[in-house]
């Protein structure tokens, strides 16, 4: 399902690129279930014991085009909580006190390694968006569906706090200079941040 019509044009990957890139979203993929196999009984038992409500946090957004899909991570909410376009703030009650640590980690999106391996997402790439902001989307700030949204990407590693429709110039940066070399200093930011904990709150 596609929402509304997005002018998209030609990835601006070579094939060889583009066949690199998707070779590393499947590697990563693999590599990111298999955390989340080994880790998803003592989360699971964790998010459980925390706070009533299903382990995993399943919410539809959009992708390459415009297309609809499912995202999955570990909740990291109470299911009572409304939803918010805004990042929850270091004491927002929304967040569980596993969810602090989950959300701190990113293990919390360990389980979207599944959407990667199905080819809705890339390891690198726009953050995926939630379904009631699309028409916030106008002109130029549409190019941020041209590509597979990402388990991180320009946004992310930049640090930005406000919700991401407001930061779509973020993601347009990253499809007007899309490569490989990019992708990597991405993902090393992301590792870098993981380690030192300084994942969203």
């Amino acid at each position: 399902m596609t929402v509304g019509a997005v002018d998209c044009s030609p990835a601006r990957l070579g094939p060889v690129a583009a066949a690199i890139k998707r070779g590393m979203d499947v590697v990563g993929a693999l590599v990111g279930l298999a955390m989340t196999a080994v880790a998803y009984v003592p989360i699971a038992i964790a998010i459980k014991f925390d706070s009533p409500g299903p382990v995993f946090f399943v919410s539809e957004r959009a992708g390459l085009e415009g297309r609809l899909f499912r995202v999955y991570k570990f909740r990291t909410m109470h299911v009572t909580s409304p939803a918010s376009g805004h990042k929850p703030a270091a004491d927002d009650g929304r967040v569980t006190v596993v969810g602090r640590f989950l959300r701190r980690s990113s293990l919390d999106e360990l389980p979207q390694c599944y959407n990667v391996l199905r080819g809705e997402m890339s390891l690198v790439g726009p953050r995926p968006e939630q379904v009631p902001f699309l028409d916030r989307y106008s002109g130029a700030d549409r190019r941020r569906f041209d590509v597979k949204p990402g388990l991180t990407g320009w946004w992310q590693v930049n640090g930005r706090k406000q919700p991401m429709y407001e930061h779509a110039s973020d993601d347009v940066y990253y499809v007007d200079h899309q490569s490989l070399r990019l992708d990597l200093l991405i993902l090393c930011r992301t590792v870098s941040a993981v380690i030192n904990g300084r994942g969203a709150v």
